[in-house]
């Protein structure tokens, strides 16, 4: 007996579905998002299926399951190895997402040009939405070899696995998953079923024949992937481009992945042939100045395994409106406004007249709380007019309280800091190491107003 279809309405950006259309999304409050869609009518559980079928999962204990360490094959590109945690994984679905011309398209097809050319490994790289010609005259323009590179211009989904049974390929790019459709579903590309449905099958696909698939997704204005957050739980790795499109800096950031390390970094520049990985990319994020200017301190940061020398630039200057402004790039902005009521409270410093703008240089986003010292440094340099040392490197996170807490890897920031030449330290008292390593002088503190109290003698 067939299964009875019914219409059913999906909203295009949390994927909720509702019985009947509303102006207005029951689940995510998003206004004329619900599409309709056809759903057929399953029998239950109990009847689809049996508790002793055959092939039924087993329960077993972990000390049972034999381990077998995941081989991986390099890219060509350290920096996008290190992103992807190690290099590609076999049967492995990676998302890529990030904003229209920032060089999505351009590194895959560096990667399956090197894969080809170094290794002989078969690729395919599908093109949902530009035609052979277009992707031809990338490839010239890169100056890639084009005797390695296999292309198909296709966005159903049925075509593209026929093409991939035939040539095989053991590394598969889509570009993109938004334009392409099956024809099981009637809704159009871009549909939260499209989307979900050839995903799905896409992971399959990989995980059936050990291809690593490579999944390329748009971005919305707020810059999230287009589509069902679904799409991001379905693949194994989720990587974003981030940087200004103006900017010449491009930052891969992996934002899960389960063959590895978060919140790995991979920094290329873009070039006349392509994106091109930094060697030192600490060097990007450090402004060079004829002389020490005030507002500015350097900082460690940690983005994954990688220890990163980042610049904090802070700019304080009188209000002359009725509301001060409060400004953050690279930063969030309530931790800003928490960091100067500690800064008043336990430091008699007040702001409360003050405009402040805070920049962190390089087009990096610091989400770790090791930038605390250093933003009020930056601060109370800009406030005072007076410009820190250039050789001196501050992180710490700030309390409440106004103590000086540990952050963590503080030695491997020690040794990051002496590699670029830095000679003065002021960390907190926890971090410190047991030996001073070398001509590395370290201010450990405990106190906000200890750490001000240090900085007045150094710049005195």
């Amino acid at each position: 007996m067939a299964n009875k279809v019914k219409i059913r309405y999906q909203c295009n950006e949390c994927g909720a579905v509702a019985p009947k259309w509303t102006g207005q999304c029951a689940d995510c409050a998003a206004w004329n998002t619900l599409t309709e869609i056809s759903v057929e009518d399953k029998p239950p559980i109990s009847e689809r299926f049996q508790p002793h079928a055959a092939g039924a999962a087993v329960i077993r204990k972990l000390d049972e399951v034999d381990l077998v360490k995941q081989p991986r094959t390099s890219t060509g590109s350290a920096e996008f190895d290190r992103s992807l945690g190690g290099g590609l994984v076999g049967g492995s679905v990676v998302l890529l997402g990030g904003d229209p011309g920032i060089g999505k398209s351009t590194l895959l097809l560096q990667v399956l040009s090197a894969l080809a050319e170094h290794d002989g490994t078969n690729t395919l790289y599908i093109s949902a939405e530009e035609s052979i010609e277009q992707i031809s005259l990338r490839a010239a323009r890169l100056g890639l070899p084009a005797d390695g590179l296999y292309v198909l211009a296709e966005n159903q989904l049925e075509n593209i696995f026929a093409a991939a049974s035939q040539h095989t390929p053991k590394v598969l790019v889509v570009d993109s998953i938004q334009t392409v459709f099956s024809e099981a579903l009637q809704s159009a590309p871009g549909a939260v079923a499209q989307v979900r449905e050839c995903a799905a099958r896409l992971v399959r696909f990989a995980k059936q024949t050990q291809t690593t698939v490579f999944l390329v997704g748009h971005v919305t204005k707020e810059g999230a992937l287009a589509g069902p957050r679904v799409l991001e739980h379905v693949v194994d790795t989720v990587l974003y481009f981030e940087g200004d499109n103006n900017s010449r800096y491009r930052i891969i950031r992996s934002v899960k992945n389960r063959y590895g390390a978060v919140n790995e970094l991979g920094i290329f520049a873009m070039t006349d042939k392509g994106l091109r990985e930094v060697n030192n990319p600490s060097a990007i994020f450090l402004t060079t100045h004829d002389k020490p200017a005030p507002g500015t301190a350097i900082l460690v940061t940690r983005e994954g395994s990688r220890p990163l020398l980042v610049e904090v630039q802070a700019l304080v200057d009188p209000s002359h409106g009725h509301q001060t402004r409060r400004v953050t790039v690279g930063l969030e902005q309530n931790r800003l406004s928490m960091l100067l009521a500690v800064l008043h409270r336990h430091a008699g410093i007040v702001t409360y007249d003050q405009d402040v703008f805070v920049n962190v240089v390089g087009g990096i986003r610091l989400t770790e709380t090791a930038a605390d010292l250093a933003i009020l440094m930056a601060i109370m340099s800009s406030l005072r007019d007076r410009p820190l040392p250039s050789d001196l490197i501050i992180f710490g996170e700030v309390g409440l309280t106004g103590e000086i807490r540990p952050v963590q890897e503080g030695q491997e920031r020690l040794k990051e800091a002496k590699k670029h030449g830095f000679t003065k330290a002021v960390i907190a008292a926890a971090n410190a190491p047991r030996k001073n390593p070398g001509p590395l002088e370290i201010f450990p503190v405990t106190k906000l107003s200890q750490a001000i109290e240090v900085l007045k003698n150094l710049v005195s």
